[in-house]
């Protein structure tokens, strides 16, 4: 399974359209090579950057495994959680000093998940547990000027 975007290249920048000094809108992702016995894709934006804890950035689970592109701009078919931010939906990168990383997790499961809209990455991530077929990961950096 890969995850990529045609916006930046794994380990590269990530554009300032993408951020708070941007448009702050999500990047288009490519999604390809799920496996054929994955129900569903958690899709999982944080910077373990940020200072004091890791920040999430967009966080979506339920999404059908049959998608293979997420538009830029555009949230996922899909069940929307918690932002650092506390509400649904992208933040784009925004760090208060230094170059941070930003990762773009995907997992594939065996399962759908019986969460509400809103629930935290914790909660996904304790659900989602005993249930990841595989994973991937693309990853971004940013520094503001």
């Amino acid at each position: 399974m890969k995850i990529t975007s045609p916006a930046f290249q794994h380990t590269k920048e990530i554009p300032s359209e993408y951020t708070c000094d941007g448009s702050d809108v999500s990047p288009e992702l490519n999604i390809e090579g799920v496996s054929e016995n994955a129900k569903s894709l958690v899709l999982i934006n944080d910077d373990p950057d940020a200072p004091g804890r890791t920040w999430d950035h967009w966080i979506v689970f339920n999404i059908p495994a049959h998608v293979t592109k997420i538009e830029k701009g555009k949230e996922p078919e899909g069940v929307a959680g918690t932002n650092g931010w506390g509400r649904t939906g992208y933040g784009g990168p925004c760090p208060p000093s230094g170059t941070h990383r930003y990762f773009f997790k995907l997992y594939a499961l065996d399962t759908d998940l019986e969460l509400e809209e809103g629930s935290t990455k914790e909660d996904i991530e304790a659900v989602m547990a005993g249930h990841i077929i595989e994973s991937a990961q693309l990853m971004g950096t940013y520094e503001r000027k």
